[in-house]
């Protein structure tokens, strides 16, 4: 490998340990944790079949529905660190969810391996027992 090669592995790697390691959604007091690293987002949902897709099933998307939290409150435990929370209560089943970032980037979670094609799109997948 040359140096423009280990350079390129060099800052791929920094980056790559910069990033938080966030579990994937898991049981809390109160209901779920859903968690996503969106350092630069103004504002973050949740959106999902628990929740008609953010509202888009009903009509246009809801920025106010199941919003995340980066502020200390939620289950999110720093304020300001990039680190999106929110805290859901959902009965057991099957749910497929996206993050909504700044109301317009539909991402899957990262943080989540388990996913499903519907439709037409892939997304997240969460089995609550």
């Amino acid at each position: 490998m040359g140096n423009k090669g280990r350079f390129l592995l060099l800052i791929f790697l920094s980056c790559s340990l910069l990033r938080p390691r966030i579990p994937p959604p898991h049981p809390v007091d109160g209901g779920i944790l859903f968690q996503i690293y969106a350092p630069s987002a103004k504002f973050v949902t949740l959106a999902g079949d628990f929740n008609g897709w953010g509202g888009t099933v009903y009509g246009k998307y809801d920025p106010n529905l199941d919003r995340m939290y980066d502020d200390g409150t939620h289950g999110d435990k720093v304020a300001g660190d990039g680190i999106w929370s929110l805290v859901k209560k959902l009965p057991p089943g099957v749910y497929q969810y996206k993050f909504v970032i700044d109301g317009t980037r539909w991402v899957l979670d990262p943080s989540n391996p388990e996913v499903r094609e519907e439709g037409g799109y892939t997304n997240s997948v969460l089995r609550v027992e």
